[in-house]
């Protein structure tokens, strides 16, 4: 596990960038691997602990590892340090730039030092793997002669469908976008994820035998009951996209976009496709609505289009700059967190409440009037003459998803008998229950966040896998 007193002896060092004024100018990913030395001393900082909560559901829902390819990094070794990495994580070199890195939060040396770069080295060790051209695929020997069929072709739908396809099934993944790899596509900014990273992990799946059917809505375009007849097993995967909103007076003015309308229009630019409604932030006043991951993918578009400037509201409190003791360690930490899109620019302002939109007169946006609040009890208190005004030419609501959407598919085999859970999702148990990711209809599975909710690319992998183990199952009984 490293080197026995390589913590005491080496920092934590995190990913090289390009500088703030070089990146903005463009959506390409600024962020650089370790060399073979930094990777080297940041593996040696991994401690034998005894017991790595890294690497246990807290940590990584994935179950990486990660003491073990720290070592192995360490010892120089990349080849088996790849060979353990894909055996448990489909697709590393997502979760290496996308994932938050729970494991970091769980890192015994995160006690009382700055934990172990796990996430830089798993980036590093993918990165290389690809490199050195180590990253094969692995079509099974033999069909089983079963057939899935998965919606959606996010990273929950693809894990499914990769783990099913070395088993030897067949199996056809539904996407209603032209382009598959679904929010990671058309909804993480091409800065954080380029997409041929996902086209080169699709040229995979196919030589494994995974077929993929694009521009096509199920529920619509092929319905549920066509898929329970066909396959053997669905597989719903299509994630929570039912944005949450907002209702107060000036909604319906022109210039106010949910996130979700907004983030895919660039990465199409960025595709060389024809966009027709752009919705642009160059020149513009800009405040988005929700402190977040997306909300933060706002802000990092926004600047890249030249916005005049870039203001980020929250309702909650802003959270303490170390960990706060609500979340001890090896719980994920609740502190403030300055993502490389805040750093680029914005004004971050906590505790605001949205009371209306102001029109400017023509039916279009001027600005917002927002009040101060506290947290009490549970509640947000108003707080008596802090009301004031933000200029605004465009507002972007990303304040996260309730559910996924009902409309077409899921309504349709609600007439089946699908249930939902209390929070509108489908409802499927997890884990190693005798029924995981069943759904109430016969031979329909659910996983990712159409299963659990708005969560974590990893949890959507780790879904998918365990999903896919279940449906084997199932197939096989």
């Amino acid at each position: 596990m490293g080197k026995p007193t390589g913590f005491m002896e080496f920092e934590k060092e995190t990913l090289k960038k390009e500088p703030v004024q070089e990146r903005v100018k463009n959506f390409k990913e600024f962020e650089f691997p370790f060399n073979e030395d930094q990777a080297r001393h940041q593996g040696a900082r991994c401690m034998d602990c005894g017991i790595p909560f890294c690497h246990g559901d807290t940590g990584c829902p994935v179950q990486n590892y990660i003491p073990e390819w720290n070592d192995l990094v360490y010892k120089g070794h990349w080849r088996e340090a790849l060979d353990n990495l894909q055996s448990t994580n489909n697709f590393p070199e997502f979760t290496g730039r996308l994932c938050p890195a729970p494991c970091e939060g769980a890192c015994t040396l995160g006690i009382n030092r700055l934990p172990v770069s796990i996430k830089g080295i798993e980036r590093t060790i993918i990165d290389r793997g690809f490199f050195e051209g180590w990253v094969e695929a692995k079509p099974p020997k033999k069909l089983t002669g079963k057939n899935v069929a998965i919606v959606g072709s996010g990273p929950a739908g693809l894990a499914s469908a990769q783990q099913l396809a070395r088993a030897g099934h067949s199996v056809t993944v539904f996407e209603k976008n032209d382009r598959l790899g679904g929010l990671m596509r058309y909804g993480i900014p091409d800065f954080k994820l380029e997409k041929w990273m996902i086209d080169r992990r699709i040229e995979q799946m196919e030589a494994e035998g995974v077929r993929f059917v694009t521009n096509t809505i199920v529920g619509i375009d092929v319905t549920a009951k066509d898929l329970t007849e066909r396959f053997d097993a669905v597989i719903l995967a299509g994630g929570s996209e039912k944005p949450r909103d907002i209702v107060i007076p000036g909604r319906e003015l022109s210039g106010i976009h949910f996130a979700l309308d907004f983030l895919p229009l660039q990465n199409k630019v960025n595709a060389n496709d024809k966009v027709e409604n752009m919705i642009s932030a160059k020149g513009k006043d800009v405040v988005v609505i929700g402190g977040g991951d997306t909300g933060s993918d706002c802000v990092g578009t926004s600047n890249r289009q030249g916005a005049k400037s870039v203001t980020q509201i929250e309702l909650m409190p802003q959270p303490p700059e170390h960990r706060a003791a609500s979340t001890p360690w090896p719980y994920w930490p609740m502190m403030l967190r300055t993502s490389s899109s805040h750093e680029e620019g914005v004004i971050r302002k906590w505790s605001i409440n949205t009371k209306s939109f102001k029109n400017n007169g023509n039916g279009a946006l001027a600005g917002l009037l927002c009040n101060e609040v506290r947290f009490e009890n549970g509640k947000f208190i108003d707080i008596p003459g802090s009301e004031f005004e933000l200029k605004a030419d465009l507002v972007f609501l990303a304040m996260g998803f309730v559910h996924p959407v009902h409309d077409g598919l899921l309504d349709e085999l609600k007439q089946a008998g699908l249930e939902f859970d209390v929070r509108g999702n489908v409802k499927a148990e997890f884990g190693d229950a005798e029924n995981a990711h069943q759904t109430s209809v016969e031979k329909v599975f659910a996983c990712g966040d159409m299963r659990r909710g708005q969560s974590l690319i990893v949890w959507a992998i780790a879904e998918g896998r365990k999903c896919a183990r279940a449906v084997h199952k199932y197939l096989a009984d």
